[in-house]
């Protein structure tokens, strides 16, 4: 089950939220946590177990760690930290690495391993990540070890950020948990964000993603240089309005049950390095290396050399968090690799040259990156970036380039729009004029979300195309 789906939007949703505010406060979290392992078991039943193991092994660890602190017994906490980021990476390791590990060892060796081919389950990479940090904020000392299991099964199971994130960590959501006021502004303001996270998706994200389909499924080798950069710049418009979309979702779905999850984008596309860049894209996860495997490395102490390689370890780690294949530990060494050249030299450059230039400078870099990131098949990585430079022996441009410019040139425009901070800016200068609470602006700026969530409605009701793509991170 996804949110961009009719069951969701008008069964699963509307049930759980009546059910939810029927329900006398203490009972709650228990509520939520049956109802996040509905929605899990929905798709995938059988992984429900793994799910239930990990809510157990790390309520348990959370529980021991605080108390072998507690009475001066480090060396069992630490050995109890271990064992438990061992076996969540383990599990995660097993299920969405096995096959990659099997291939590899295959094709060095001329062996012939069978492959698992296990099936990923759903959001395994996000709440591993989220029971990992628990379990080193509580030996940290930075929180206290959850005592009610019920209140830490709905932190670890929680629907609304469960398939795409954000990653939620313990220590911002833990005061809610327990003791979180539901309140009809926070509930309005959940409602409108997640029509905004809803028209992203399914307006935008799956509109310029059909562009991208047909580039992609076009030979390579004769793609002209000039339908490979539209394909390129399409793919990067979809992966973006796909995953900020389901962030957006996901963060108003919290605040309809009382909770409020850290923003996870910000403009990225307006950025001016490669740096900026990722202070905008993907939050949560950049928040989750830096504190938990970047500065506990040595971050920017030790020296130039240090730094250089704490940073190759969390970009390759990045890289394969996102998928079991080469072209994803390509695409963080990929920008592991800019971000030192950055860091030693090239950013106080940047900063001296007109914005417009260093924002190019930024943006062709990520379209280079969504290219190594579109393709789990490395050799069609290879054959899209000579179709983009003319070097397959296409033409520059044809019948087709034109057709599918033509036919896409106002989304494009839209999209462009849309991935700027210019509508925010908008709103507030009429803010500034007109009063935004008056009855006018109130009546429009509610036929506009129930608007989007109507087109939005339609376009799943008659389109059978409504990927998500972070289902298989």
């Amino acid at each position: 089950m996804v949110f961009s789906s009719l069951l969701f939007l008008f069964v699963f949703l509307p049930t759980v939220l009546l059910v939810y505010y029927i329900c006398p406060r203490k009972f709650r979290n228990l509520f939520l946590f049956v109802a996040s392992l509905i929605f899990y078991a929905w798709g995938e039943p059988i992984y429900i177990t793994i799910m239930l193991f990990s809510t157990v092994f790390d309520y348990a660890n959370g529980l021991l760690i605080e108390k072998y602190k507690l009475s001066g017994q480090d060396k069992k906490s630490k050995i109890v930290l271990i064992s438990s980021i061992v076996v969540n990476l383990g599990i995660l390791c097993f299920f969405k690495y096995s096959n990659f590990f099997i291939t590899n060892v295959n094709s060095l060796f001329s062996s012939s391993i069978s492959l698992l081919n296990l099936a990923l389950p759903i959001g395994i990479s996000f709440y591993t990540f989220q029971t990992m940090s628990y379990t080193i904020d509580v030996y940290r000392g930075e929180v206290s070890a959850q005592k009610n299991i019920i209140s830490f099964g709905a932190f670890v199971t929680l629907f609304p950020q469960l398939v795409a994130g954000p990653i939620v960590r313990y220590k911002t959501i833990a005061d809610q948990l327990d003791d979180r006021k539901e309140s009809s502004q926070q509930f309005a303001e959940g409602i409108k964000r997640f029509i905004i996270g809803l028209g992203k998706k399914v307006l935008l994200a799956n509109n310029i993603g059909m562009l991208w389909e047909q580039v992609s499924s076009t030979p390579l080798e004769s793609l002209p240089a000039a339908t490979a950069w539209l394909g390129a710049v399409a793919f990067s418009f979809q992966i973006y309005f796909d995953f900020s979309g389901y962030s957006d979702m996901a963060i108003g779905l919290g605040k309809m049950f009382g909770f409020d999850f850290l923003e996870n984008f910000n403009y990225p596309y307006i950025s001016k390095s490669i740096t900026e860049f990722w202070r905008r894209w993907h939050i949560s996860l950049g928040t989750w290396f830096k504190e938990y495997v970047y500065i506990p490395l040595g971050g920017n102490r030790g020296g130039k050399a240090k730094q250089i390689r704490n940073l190759f370890i969390v970009w390759a780690l990045t890289g394969f968090w996102h998928g079991a294949n080469w072209n994803f530990v390509v695409w963080g060494v990929y920008f592991a690799i800019l971000l030192i050249i950055e860091k030693l030299f090239l950013l106080k450059h940047l900063e001296k040259l007109p914005s417009f230039i260093s924002h190019i400078y930024t943006l062709v870099l990520v379209v280079f990156s969504w290219v190594i990131f579109a393709f789990d098949d490395f050799s069609k990585v290879i054959l899209y970036f000579k179709a983009m430079f003319c070097a397959n022996n296409a033409c520059f441009a044809n019948n087709g380039t034109v057709y599918l410019l033509y036919t896409n040139i106002i989304l494009l425009v839209i999209l462009t729009i849309a991935s700027t901070d210019i509508g925010k800016k908008v709103a507030e200068k009429i803010k500034q004029k007109h009063s935004p609470d008056s009855m006018s602006m109130t009546v429009i700026k509610n036929i506009t979300y129930v608007c989007i969530f109507l087109m939005s409605v339609a376009f799943l009701v008659g389109d059978s195309y409504n990927p998500f793509l972070y289902f298989r991170f």
